[in-house]
């Protein structure tokens, strides 16, 4: 390990669909967090790792901060808001816009009880003319005392080089806290889980993706062949949601497999044969027992 390394904990908020998990991926280069145009889409916190000769950055992807309407909402508020006095730097994504709509007021408000350095990062910058991101900025600069501004786009990848030069300078020296092969702290059955949930977001309408949670039953390799087994349930909350996920005559959940089992097999370099059931939970999202069950536990934050 260099002299004088650098590391430490940085974490992503912002309101839902800002692009949070997008930059996430850019920054580490790999798919850790789904992607989707639909809010709501990281529930937990996800840990990504970028390690280098000279420093090792814990980026923290949190669920979008929003008013929560129900028990999960409320979990992920929380996951989101309690990272904040824990990490080294808050990176806090905006669209540019130059009105400041109530979403990112309510989050100002959460941040004034923060000591972290701040960040305000303007996402997807490619979608504006360049003198109207002046205007942006000259929004968002009285609004709170930044650390730095950093506008740059993550779908694109322009000016993340300099998020990441910026980062680097307020690093405090510290251990390598993970090694340096290692670029997620989440188990691979929570990753799989998550990739066939992308899918389900991807496919299916809009009303059906937040209430849906993925449970792996089971994963084992084959004996003496590079054949992994997966067996997983799409948990929904309605019988009608039910029919809409498996589609005229299987149509629908043959997709969600057909697309997951492409980026399960990129994952674990390894052939995959997956199994997909729908099941019904009515209102799992205000049941303590199953969001435990699914592993959204607040206790244990």
């Amino acid at each position: 390990m260099a002299k004088n390394f650098k590391s430490g904990f940085v974490t992503i908020i912002g309101r839902p669909n800002v692009g949070k998990s997008t930059l996430m991926n850019q920054l580490t280069g790999q798919k850790v967090a789904i992607m989707s145009n639909k809010p709501q889409t990281t529930r937990n916190k996800i840990q990504s790792i970028v390690t280098d000769e000279k420093s090792q950055i814990i980026f923290i992807d949190t669920p979008g901060i929003h008013k929560p309407k129900h028990k999960l909402g409320e979990y992920m508020v929380k996951v989101a808001e309690t990272t904040l006095n824990e990490v080294d730097l808050v990176l806090w994504l905006v669209e540019p816009e130059t009105k400041i709509g109530p979403g990112d007021r309510y989050i100002v408000e959460q941040l004034r009880n923060v000591n972290t350095p701040i960040f305000l990062v303007i996402n997807k910058i490619d979608t504006i003319a360049k003198d109207r991101l002046l205007e942006v900025i000259d929004v968002y600069k009285d609004l709170f005392p930044f650390a730095e501004i950093i506008p740059l786009s993550a779908i694109t990848g322009e000016n993340v080089k300099v998020l990441f030069d910026m980062i680097y300078r307020r690093l405090p020296e510290g251990p390598q806290y993970f090694p340096e092969d290692m670029i997620t702290d989440q188990p691979e059955r929570q990753l799989v889980a998550e990739l066939i949930r992308e899918k389900a977001l991807h496919l299916l309408q809009e009303e059906i993706p937040h209430g849906i949670a993925i449970e792996i039953e089971s994963m084992r390799q084959r004996e003496e062949q590079d054949i992994i087994d997966v067996q997983a349930v799409i948990y929904c909350e309605k019988d009608s949601h039910k029919s809409i996920i498996i589609g005229k005559q299987g149509s629908m959940l043959k997709r969600i497999g057909s697309l997951s089992r492409q980026d399960i097999e990129r994952l674990l370099g390894s052939q995959i044969y997956l199994e997909l059931w729908v099941k019904v939970k009515k209102n799992w999202r205000d049941s303590d027992f199953m969001l435990k069950n699914f592993g959204f536990d607040p206790k244990s934050m």
